[in-house]
């Protein structure tokens, strides 16, 4: 019978993921580089199979280490849970979280609720803006973690989500839109990974265009398209039910990976319950 999986390793195990690099999980673990490196043969010795490669630049998941990944966190979030429900004091503190507001719309109030119901002294602010906006409230600690979206993830090992971007329109199909041979586009503001993505596509294809409508919010954009005066770009779970998602002749649309970035490398108990039951619902949820 094999040895039953000892916390600190799977402690261990995290800390190298996220961070990359065995050396700095050992600082972030209070070992030496070699303990660490002894933890994880020992950790691989239990599984029985290779989790994580190793190389000159560090240290990233093997097929087995993604799979295994989501049970450790799943095992660490709920001893956390277990100590907290019965050591006389439930988790408290205050939490600034950012998220873009097509996430926060299409994914987050169940998860907020879930969260609330296990944590209710936990108070979560929330501050709806871009990924690029986010990452300078991050840098200027403004908030305490927020998701954000990348266009290259597919080398990262720390996405939670990925979203599928979408042409939405007020009909059916682009053809009975009649925009003629020049499409009007809703995008958002120019730096955003939306609108990028969409004029890139356009030009990849040879379609011509023009930005007709910009705004900042999710809100802003649903009421252009609804109007049937243009086109817009969101992503597929932000989509409203009385609008459609709009293929061909459209060029394709690229998927976004989300993940989660912090202000502080050593986060607040409040934080990391909550960035690990974000973790945990949305890695459940793909």
């Amino acid at each position: 019978m094999k040895p039953p999986l000892d916390l600190r390793l799977l402690v261990t195990f995290v800390h190298a993921v996220r961070s990359g690099s065995l050396s700095a999980a050992a600082v972030q673990v209070g070992r030496t580089q070699s303990a660490v490196t002894m933890q994880m043969q020992r950790l691989e010795e239990i599984v029985g199979q290779d989790l994580l490669y190793r190389g000159g630049s560090g240290v990233r998941l093997t097929g087995n280490g993604e799979r295994f990944l989501e049970y450790a966190e799943r095992i660490l979030s709920i001893h956390d849970e277990a100590i907290t429900a019965f050591s006389g004091g439930g988790l408290r503190g205050s939490i600034v979280f950012g998220c873009p507001e097509d996430y926060l719309v299409s994914t987050f109030p169940s998860l907020l609720q879930s969260f609330g119901r296990t944590h209710p002294d936990v108070e979560i602010k929330v501050v709806a803006a871009s990924t690029d906006q986010l990452r300078k409230l991050l840098h200027s600690k403004q908030v305490d973690l927020a998701l954000v979206s990348m266009s290259s993830w597919a080398d990262s090992h720390d996405v939670v989500w990925t979203e599928a971007l979408v042409w939405v329109g007020r009909q059916p199909t682009f053809e009975l839109c009649n925009f003629g041979d020049t499409v009007p586009l809703a995008l958002s503001a120019s730096n955003t990974i939306d609108h990028k993505a969409a004029c890139e596509a356009m030009v990849r294809v040879g379609q011509r265009y023009r930005i007709s409508y910009a705004s900042n919010s999710l809100a802003g954009l649903v009421a252009v398209t609804r109007s049937g005066l243009a086109v817009s770009v969101m992503t597929e779970q932000a989509v409203p039910s009385d609008l459609h998602v709009l293929g061909n002749p459209l060029p394709a649309l690229p998927s976004l990976g989300i993940s989660l970035a912090f202000t502080e490398s050593d986060q607040s108990p409040a934080t990391k319950a909550f960035a690990q039951h974000i973790r945990r619902v949305l890695r459940r949820a793909a």
